[in-house]
């Protein structure tokens, strides 16, 4: 029988009463970071909050460091894109510099990016990134691949469509 939501919303208020701290100093441990667990911990509940109906739990614990370590994962990614995206900026010569709000525009429009990417299957992933980023044709990809080339321009296409993302511009 399906929990209605605010039932469901009942039993997630209830396992934040009772977990949030625990999970907090879980998350703390793992990142050296109060402010951070205090975050991500957020994160959790609010990833939890975003599900239709949250399952009846025998082990509370167990799930929340299931969740949380998919947060954490989403987390230390965006850090390692960021810090790249950053490590970009600081090598242009200061008069092409974004201001800092254009700046974190592009932040976020690469991390949406990246996101959709990441959904994306191996195969597909790589062929779009070969052919936009390295150039290579969809001969040399379809080589690489060992797929045809019929099968490399559907790759693309597919990649491509995915990409199209706020506003329909191509990110």
């Amino acid at each position: 029988m399906p929990s209605t939501p605010s039932a469901s919303h009942h039993g997630l208020a209830t396992l934040y009463r009772e977990q949030h701290s625990w999970l907090q100093r879980w998350l703390r441990c793992r990142l050296g970071c109060s402010h951070s667990a205090a975050d991500l911990a957020q994160d959790v509940f609010v990833r939890l909050l975003a599900k239709a109906e949250l399952i009846e739990l025998h082990a509370p614990r167990s799930f929340l460091v299931t969740v949380a370590q998919s947060v954490l994962s989403n987390h230390y990614r965006r850090q390692k894109l960021e810090k790249a995206y950053l490590q970009v900026l600081a090598t242009l010569p200061e008069a092409v510099v974004p201001d800092l709000e254009t700046q974190a525009i592009m932040l976020e429009t690469l991390l949406e990016l990246n996101a959709v990417l990441e959904r994306l299957d191996l195969p597909v992933r790589r062929a779009f990134l070969w052919s936009q980023l390295d150039g290579l044709s969809h001969g040399e990809i379809a080589q690489r691949l060992q797929v045809s080339m019929a099968t490399v321009k559907r790759y693309i296409v597919k990649a491509g469509a995915q990409c199209i993302v706020l506003d329909g511009s191509l990110a």
